[in-house]
């Protein structure tokens, strides 16, 4: 059998080559994937069939196109057996055997087996899961601001052309976040709202568009984008300009004095620098003495001297 590992390494290898439109050496790898012998186990845990499938959309190389198909091909047969063996033992066990079913079973296997090739990328239900996902479908719900959020995360998903490249399923993909959600806050309250407004934002944002892939192609799991922190959802643009005005800020208050007298008569208590500035202030009544402040050149420490 394939390793887990390998076909991996080749299904981030197609997918890199999606978002940067290059299917060159693509015919390579492809070829490794029909010399190896595939499970239904690895082919669920990797997801490699989203990306062959990307990579014959996105790919005009007619060789790259039909070993593509060859490959979903063989890889759908063997989906389809093990979801016919599933049923027929649902069956078996729900109800008796008859003399005349296996007439039936065999015509309907041979239906099953004419199916055509393609790989569907839109569902036919909003839950239905891609054929190639390992996430267990989410919770059906009927309640209004459920759905309606499921909704506008699907639209913030297909931002872009992204999602047809990959092929995923946005709708199942985006009822799996919500879910994530709803289960964190049991409820449809202002947490709820605002959590997913985050989530939907920041997805749908056009200068980062690298958090929309990376939760399309399975890079960030839906469990992760539900919990993410602003911070961590923002683009690399940026994150680099929170950092620059954080060491900014630091440096002006470090450097900052307030009209005092410089003095070596306090220590920090924090960097035990005697370079500092104090200031004194009547804050009492006139017959108390006055309050002094103390801050540290060095480090910026402040604090309060009666």
């Amino acid at each position: 059998m394939a390793k887990t590992q390998e076909v991996e390494r080749i299904a981030k290898k197609l997918d890199k080559m999606v978002h940067k439109k290059n299917t060159d050496g693509a015919l390579d790898l492809l070829r490794e994937l029909k010399n190896m012998k595939m499970s239904l186990e690895t082919l669920q845990s990797t997801r490699v069939g989203m990306s062959v499938n990307a990579v014959r959309k996105q790919s005009s190389d007619e060789e790259v196109q039909t070993l593509a198909k060859t490959l979903i091909k063989s890889w759908k047969k063997l989906l389809d057996g093990a979801e016919g063996k599933s049923e027929e033992k649902k069956k078996e066990e729900s109800s008796p055997v008859r003399p005349s079913s296996t007439s039936k079973d065999s015509g309907a296997a041979e239906k099953s087996s004419e199916k055509s090739v393609e790989i569907p990328t839109t569902p036919t239900t909003p839950t239905a899961p891609h054929r190639f996902t390992t996430f267990p479908p989410a919770p059906v719900t009927t309640d209004n601001v459920r759905t309606k959020s499921r909704e506008l995360l699907v639209a913030a998903l297909q931002t872009g052309d992204d999602f047809r490249a990959i092929g995923v399923d946005c709708e199942h993909l985006a009822a799996q976040i919500e879910d994530r959600i709803f289960q964190e806050f049991k409820s449809t309250d202002m947490k709820y709202k605002a959590r997913l407004r985050s989530r939907i934002s920041n997805l749908k944002d056009q200068k980062n568009p690298e958090l929309r892939r990376n939760v399309l192609c399975g890079n960030i799991s839906p469990e992760r984008i539900a919990s993410m922190s602003a911070e961590e959802m923002a683009s690399a643009e940026l994150k680099q300009i929170r950092e620059a005005l954080t060491k900014e800020s630091i440096r002006e208050h470090q450097l900052s004095k307030v009209g005092g007298t410089e003095t070596d008569m306090f220590i920090c208590s924090k960097c035990h620098s005697k370079n500092c500035t104090y200031t004194q202030v009547q804050i009492r009544s006139a017959d108390e003495p006055m309050t002094t402040f103390v801050l540290c050149n060095g480090c910026g420490n402040r604090w309060k001297f009666c």
